[in-house]
């Protein structure tokens, strides 16, 4: 949704492969199916990510490393606020994780 969506959107209608990373497998692909009926782009894919998880952040990069011959741009607009404290599976606070470390953790494994 949001800024994510619309710079999908954007790639998606100069023809570039684009690769949503969303939390919601529903959202996500409903957001696919909406974004490739505008832009007549089959190349537009959902991949599965939670920044808020860098088990998920490790698997996404490996699986984009392992898939993708190239990677030519990546937009981190993921992000939280407002939520209650939280600590995380990793044992980290929720929301510095989600909007920090797990962003930052992504760029630096697709950097390879």
């Amino acid at each position: 949704a949001g800024i994510g969506k619309c710079v999908a959107m954007d790639l998606a209608r100069r023809n570039a492969r684009t690769i949503l990373a969303c939390r919601s497998r529903e959202r996500g692909q409903a957001a696919v199916e909406e974004i490739r009926a505008a832009t007549g782009n089959p190349a537009v894919v959902l991949r599965l990510l939670d920044t808020g998880s860098l088990a998920s952040v490790r698997a996404f990069a490996r699986a984009v490393l392992r898939e993708e011959p190239r990677l030519d741009v990546l937009v981190n607009n993921a992000g939280v606020t407002g939520l209650p404290f939280t600590i995380t599976s990793e044992r980290l606070e929720q929301t510095f994780t989600t909007n920090y470390l797990g962003p930052f953790l992504l760029t630096i494994l697709l950097l390879g």
